[in-house]
């Protein structure tokens, strides 16, 4: 493996498969929303994307105080559903903590919020293997701006080339591509590798685990 010294990852579907949380909750505030239900599937293929536009392709609405009133009720479900429901993958811990032993900086650029992958890392016990979060709340353009990588490259002070990025989304190829950073695709999601054929790319991984590998 090159000897990258800041592994940034995305969340959902990358380090961790928290899709029974989001379908859950959207199907709960569908239902109490008095709006028609929304197959699981359609559900997961929106997991990655900004909440704005995962809301507005799930509802077929794309007017903006909708989605607001949408937003405002998923989030009161997902404060009861979203961490129990999301679970790391298996590969996820030892992989972060072999990077770690390395003297490696880890970070997580997400459109989920800091706090809810916060709560998730402290509640299983890991909050130590992540030094930092630039979740949803924290930048103004989401991926695929590459806004939140070069935040993270000026938190720690190094150069592009010293950092990997991975995500399952072909946003976290654009944002990695747009940011001038290595990427690592991995196909836990519902990207097919094929389709990160035309970004560029250090490797296209079936688990998270690979990525110690390369």
């Amino acid at each position: 493996m090159k000897n990258y010294q800041l592994y940034l990852f995305d969340f959902d579907y990358t380090l961790a498969d928290s899709s029974a949380g989001i379908v859950k909750c959207f199907q709960t505030t569908l239902e109490k929303s008095g709006l028609p239900a929304v197959e699981k599937d359609t559900i997961c293929r929106t997991v990655g994307l900004p909440m704005r536009e995962a809301v507005m392709r799930i509802t077929q609405n794309r007017d903006e105080a909708a989605c607001d009133a949408f937003i405002a009720a998923y989030k009161k479900e997902a404060d009861r559903y979203m961490t129990p429901m999301t679970h790391f993958y298996p590969q996820t811990i030892p992989l972060l903590t072999e990077l770690k032993a390395r003297g490696a900086k880890v970070g997580i650029i997400s459109s989920k919020t800091r706090s809810r992958i916060a709560e998730k890392f402290v509640q299983d016990g890991y909050a130590h293997l992540i030094d930092h979060i630039i979740g949803s709340d924290d930048v103004k353009t989401l991926k695929p701006s590459p806004e939140g990588i070069l935040a993270a490259l000026q938190h720690f002070g190094l150069e592009h080339d010293k950092i990997l990025y991975t995500g399952d989304n072909l946003v976290d190829a654009q944002a990695a591509q747009n940011a001038k950073v290595d990427f690592a695709a991995v196909t836990t999601g519902t990207t097919p590798a094929a389709d990160f054929a035309a970004y560029p790319h250090i490797a296209i991984l079936f688990d998270i685990g690979q990525l110690i590998n390369l």
